[in-house]
């Protein structure tokens, strides 16, 4: 065995035992975790096979795993009606793979070339996790399964690993997080509670049991802890918006008006308008037969220039149609993007097939042309099918 493979792992166990013990914040634990993961997984890659026709895998295999599992954070979660994610892929081609293959053909070689190498090294946990996580990623959960239940203690030590375990044993319970799953997803939680796919994932556990206030906490949390640029953003607080509703919640309240905007008051200047843009949405009689009465319509405002994150939503069902609607700052799914900050605003209304504030295909859609957000009489109709 390479000599470094045994230092290195022992390492991994150092950094997760702070990190367990809480002298590691998870920034840090993640920053000192990376490099070390990818020396193990390159030491790996190095040891002879044991047949010696096998192909010896240099460092640019072992960045095309890297790249395709390591950022993984949050991601898994299209089924159950939480946040999605985006996953990292990478433009490397490894030796013995097909150069002229696309990347996901790419890294599903590297991925058996990896798988082929640990038949030889049984008790490597980390390469195993590596393995599980590529399985996943791959969304082989049949095969993921076994890889993950050789990572010995990494699955009862590392957040991380524990609530792509729970990911995978969701897909093969039938996409359900009741039972198993979600005792994992809580295992997870005691030992890392800002664990980010793990209060994704405890979310959306509870939204399956319509323990809606449980939902928003732990989405919320989520929202908290997560950057503000983040791609699954808008999906979360669109999730965290429907739950509020299906629980009889208030919508997120909006954040107090600036004080600039108070002292202006004070000095004589008139205030600032409050926003609220009224209209009517109605579905094109030639796209009824296309929708069910209980498919959810959404209606949202999104900023005419700018972040495409929606800035005030609401949620129906096709047997309201048509009706009539108000889109103001109570409606605003963050306090930070809301209607009164944007003078020009698009309206949209979209008929979900799935029920998910993610557009699919098959979904219908109608928007406006900007408009102010003062706007009253705005006139949407649901007249276009989307198709991918």
């Amino acid at each position: 065995m390479n000599n470094d493979i045994p230092a290195l792992r022992k390492k991994l166990q150092q950094l997760q035992a702070q990190h367990a013990a809480g002298t590691l914040d998870e920034a840090s634990y993640a920053q000192a975790k990376a490099p070390l993961e990818r020396r193990l997984l390159e030491s790996v890659m190095a040891e002879p096979a044991a047949a010696p026709e096998a192909a010896r895998p240099g460092g640019k295999l072992v960045a095309v795993l890297f790249a395709g599992v390591v950022g993984l954070a949050v991601a898994g979660y299209s089924y159950t009606g939480a946040p999605g994610a985006t996953i990292l892929s990478s433009s490397i081609t490894a030796p013995g793979v097909d150069a002229t293959a696309s990347e996901e053909e790419q890294f599903a070689a590297a991925v058996e070339q990896l798988a082929q190498r640990l038949e030889t090294d049984p008790d490597n946990a980390e390469g195993h996790a590596m393995l599980a996580r590529s399985y996943a990623r791959l969304g082989l959960h049949e095969k993921a399964l076994p890889a993950f239940k050789k990572t010995g203690m990494l699955l009862q030590t590392d957040a991380r690993l524990i609530a792509d375990y729970a990911d995978t044993l969701a897909v093969l319970n039938n996409r359900s997080l009741k039972g198993e799953p979600s005792e994992w997803i809580d295992r997870a939680l005691m030992l890392e509670p800002d664990n980010p796919k793990a209060l994704a994932l405890a979310g959306s556990a509870a939204f399956e049991v319509k323990d809606f206030k449980a939902a928003v906490r732990h989405w919320e949390r989520l929202v908290a802890i997560t950057p503000p640029g983040a791609e699954f953003l808008p999906q979360l607080q669109a999730s965290i918006a429907e739950a509020r509703h299906e629980g009889g919640m208030a919508a997120a309240a909006a954040p107090a008006a600036p004080a600039q905007a108070a002292a202006s008051a004070a000095n004589g200047q008139p205030a600032a308008v409050t926003a609220l843009v009224q209209g009517r949405v109605t579905l094109a009689p030639a796209l009824a037969q296309q929708a069910q009465p209980t498919d959810t319509v959404f209606i949202f405002a999104r900023a005419a220039e700018g972040p495409r994150m929606p800035l005030a939503i609401l949620r129906h069902q096709v047997k309201d149609l048509p009706l009539e609607f108000k889109l103001d700052d109570s409606t605003a799914m963050a306090p930070e993007m809301r209607l009164s900050l944007h003078p020009q605003v698009v309206i949209s209304a979209r008929i979900s097939k799935s029920g998910q504030a993610a557009p699919t295909a098959g979904d219908l859609i109608g928007q406006s042309a900007p408009v102010a957000n003062t706007a009253s009489g705005v006139a949407i109709e649901i007249n276009e099918l989307v198709k991918n």
